[in-house]
């Protein structure tokens, strides 16, 4: 017999409801004119007011909606990661722009679309994200900064492993959050849902403004370099700084462009450069190997103190150079939150994102390990401890000329891929903000500026003959041919940021304002993992880590922070100030047009059925 006040639900919608989160996240593009407490007359992401607060979402307000039943035992739906309100399910109707439950989530009639509702990601192209972000200049240009501070090859390798582990833990953490969240934005979405708006709205500040930009900045200049030492000569010490900068410019216009284009091509493109590099890296290794088992080389006089010298001798016993050593080791290691960026993308994420986590942290580890094993096997210790360009010694070492052009050019493609990473992703997060109303709702849109992409008009073409046109749509276009289904604004403006990047050139502030800023909000966001299991102790986790994973990264977070505050006193000032002046422009773009306040002060979001907020 059917529950109390369930018949008229079912009379009006026989067809399968979707779980709660689904609805929130198809809401998110959907503006909608009825006001309430968690509305916002800004146009604040209503997805954002329905998951975020106490409010009803169908209250009296509106017209269409319908009885609600009465509060009953908690119950859980199959595929729900969260029931962000008791009611969401029973949007039958066509009420606010939402459409009938069990509907097609494409819509040929759709003005409003949404990357949340083309869902294409796969396992191989969030592992593609991880891997082509973390692997990127680093291990192929200057892992000086682990060998000369740790004082030995081996401590080195020690250094590397820890730095990797403790990366993965953060990793690990994520995991959990993103599929028990599964929406684009990443820390982003997290902090606002569990600390609230300010939080999210200050790591947006600093993500969108510096980290981001500047990190895609840093990859241009290098990819800048080693095309010009590809194009006129590996070896040379002095290169022009400027002829740098405009590789470096003409390369983010570049993968700018063809992220612009589609979905699809933007992660073909990511799945081809994660394959180059991992091919790179097992070249580099067996290249490695070889030559110290055979003693050949373009010059004929291998390192023989892997041999000769004990691989600990020399280390260092400073913990200040460990810390620092360890701080290069996570820096080598940033971009493990890639994928948490477009979760909402992912065809199945509560599946694939815990699987992507654990393939590629033990995969980059291994790699980072086995190339600098084979850079021991090659070059002396005083050239690894201060060479800029490693690789391209490697590769001299071992052919000459030719090596050092081979390496040169595979340090350009890989720092390409990488670009093409941190593109994807931080056009995502842009795009996050402006649904979240954090910046301004215009790169919140898809597709060309002024333009309304639907599946209607950027469908596969159906004139006879199939014209080149339509040819080339289907090779690089997303499903039935779709071309420009991606936040172009939202990619512009961050393309943008990174040029103004590129031309300053000031990287050492960017180095501690990652090193502040950046490990203070993942502490934030791991955190919120404990206050979120202490809080909701029933929400519907996918994956669940050990409670000793966030843990650890929580101290290992307090820990650098520590270290860069005590290192880079005055610049630490420069950093807080800047996240300072996010709290009055937050007041400004977001509080101040976001209607009135809760009654009880704060937003809650995990309101269950038959429970009162806690």
């Amino acid at each position: 017999m059917p529950r109390n006040g369930y018949s008229k639900i079912s009379a009006i919608s026989p067809l399968p409801p979707r779980d709660s989160l689904e609805l929130a996240s198809l809401a998110s593009s959907t503006p909608t004119r009825e006001t309430s407490h968690s509305s916002s007359p800004s146009g604040v992401s209503s997805s954002r007011k329905l998951s975020i607060s106490n409010e009803e979402p169908l209250s009296n307000v509106n017209q269409h909606s319908i009885h609600r039943p009465a509060p009953h035992d908690r119950t859980y739906s199959i595929n729900s990661a969260f029931d962000f309100a008791s009611n969401l399910f029973p949007l039958s109707t066509t009420a606010a722009g939402y459409t009938a439950l069990g509907t097609p989530i494409s819509n040929p009639l759709d003005l409003n679309p949404s990357l949340e509702k083309h869902k294409s990601l796969t396992y191989l192209n969030g592992l593609s994200l991880i891997v082509g972000l973390i692997i990127g200049s680093g291990i192929f240009s200057s892992p000086s900064q682990v060998n000369s501070n740790a004082g030995s090859p081996g401590a080195a390798l020690i250094v590397w492993v820890v730095a990797g582990i403790l990366a993965w833990t953060g990793a690990a953490s994520f995991a959990e959050l993103g599929g028990a969240i599964p929406l684009n934005g990443g820390a982003q979405v997290y902090l606002s849902k569990i600390f609230g708006d300010l939080t999210g709205f200050l790591f947006t500040w600093c993500a969108v403004f510096v980290l981001k930009p500047g990190s895609a900045a840093i990859i241009a200049i290098i990819f800048g370099e080693y095309v010009v030492r590809a194009a006129i000569g590996a070896d040379l010490e002095n290169i022009n700084i400027w002829g740098n900068k405009a590789v470096a410019l003409g390369g983010l216009a570049l993968v700018t462009f063809l992220n612009c284009i589609s979905t699809r091509l933007g992660t073909r493109m990511g799945d081809m450069f994660m394959f180059l590099k991992f091919v790179a890296l097992l070249g580099v290794t067996v290249i490695g190997i070889v030559v110290a088992a055979t003693g050949f080389s373009y010059r004929g006089n291998i390192a023989t103190d892997w041999k000769t010298v004990s691989w600990f001798e020399g280390t260092s016993s400073d913990l200040s150079s460990w810390a620092v050593a360890l701080y290069a080791g996570l820096w080598a290691f940033d971009g493990w939150d890639n994928t948490n960026y477009v979760v909402g993308e992912f065809v199945r994420p509560s599946h694939d994102l815990p699987r992507v986590i654990h393939t590629a942290m033990p995969v980059v580890i291994i790699s980072y390990l086995l190339a600098n094993t084979a850079y021991i096997f090659v070059l002396p210790a005083s050239v690894i401890a201060s060479s800029n360009t490693i690789a391209v010694q490697f590769g001299s070492a071992v052919f000459g000329p030719l090596g050092s052009l081979c390496l040169a050019i595979i340090v350009s493609l890989s720092c390409f891929g990488a670009l093409n990473a941190t593109t994807f992703t931080s056009g995502r997060l842009v795009y996050a903000s402006g649904k979240e109303g954090f910046l301004p709702s215009v790169f919140g849109h898809i597709g060309m500026p002024g333009a309304q992409p639907t599946r209607h008009n950027l469908g596969r073409s159906r004139e006879k003959g199939r014209s080149l046109w339509a040819r080339v749509k289907d090779l690089v276009g997303d499903e039935d041919g779709e071309v420009g289904f991606t936040p172009i604004n939202a990619m512009v403006f961050n393309a943008g940021l990174s040029m103004v990047y590129v031309l300053v050139g000031e990287f050492g502030t960017l180095v501690t304002f990652y090193g502040v800023a950046g490990y203070t909000f993942y502490f934030l966001t791991v955190l919120g993992l404990i206050v979120l299991r202490v809080r909701e102790p029933y929400l519907e986790r996918p994956y669940k880590t050990w409670i000793t994973t966030p843990v650890i990264f929580c101290c290992v977070s307090l820990f650098l922070l520590t270290r860069a505050v005590v290192a880079e006193p005055v610049q630490t000032v420069v950093v807080l100030g800047f996240v300072g002046v996010g709290v009055p422009v937050y007041w400004w773009r977001v509080r101040g047009r976001s209607g009135r306040r809760k009654e009880n002060g704060e937003w809650r979001f995990w309101k269950r059925w038959g429970r009162t907020t806690v």
